[in-house]
């Protein structure tokens, strides 16, 4: 099932004695995922173990979010979910305007140039500001880093799992 599962948020520590949560989001959509009456997973990363829980309230406080779900009332009942990381399942996935795309539909994608050679497979997305970029394990076990802009990223077929792209100077 945590194959269908998608992650929203990480919670980081308690908030008050009333068992409010302290949540570092890692969604775009925090309104959404956070709003009153949704339902969130609970997903322990190490055991696997999961609780279903439904959000009261929340609040962004200092770039975390403040949740208290209608199930805990104090402290001592949600002090064990440190660590804990908050998911939705995937059907609860919010449609992405044109040319956007979530995160685990681009991971494992093969990179094809413009005169279709295989570069390799995307492994992973890096956010350091401007724009994002895609690591791509390469098949000569190198790592190509592209830049996720127009000039560079001509197509995404998520579908078939294919990236097209124009390799400009310098980025080989």
């Amino acid at each position: 099932m945590s194959d269908s599962l998608l992650s929203v948020g990480k919670i980081v520590n308690t908030h008050g004695i009333r068992g409010e949560l302290k949540v570092l989001a890692s969604t775009d959509f925090p309104d959404i995922r956070f709003a009153d009456g949704n339902q969130l997973i609970f997903a322990d990363p190490v055991s696997g173990q999961q609780v279903h829980a439904t959000v009261q309230s929340s609040r962004p406080s200092k770039g975390t979010y403040i949740i208290k779900f209608k199930e805990y009332g104090n402290i001592n009942e949600v002090e064990k979910y440190k660590g804990w990381e908050l998911k939705v399942t995937k059907d609860q996935r919010v449609e992405l305007p044109e040319n956007e795309y979530y995160f685990h539909e681009i991971i494992g994608c093969r990179v094809l140039t413009e005169a279709d050679e295989d570069l390799g497979e995307i492994t992973e997305i890096l956010r350091p500001g401007a724009n994002d970029v895609w690591v791509v394990r390469m098949n000569n076990g190198k790592q190509l880093l592209l830049p996720v802009i127009d000039d560079v990223v001509l197509d995404v077929d998520v579908k078939s799992k294919m990236v097209k792209v124009h390799l400009m100077e310098g980025l080989l």
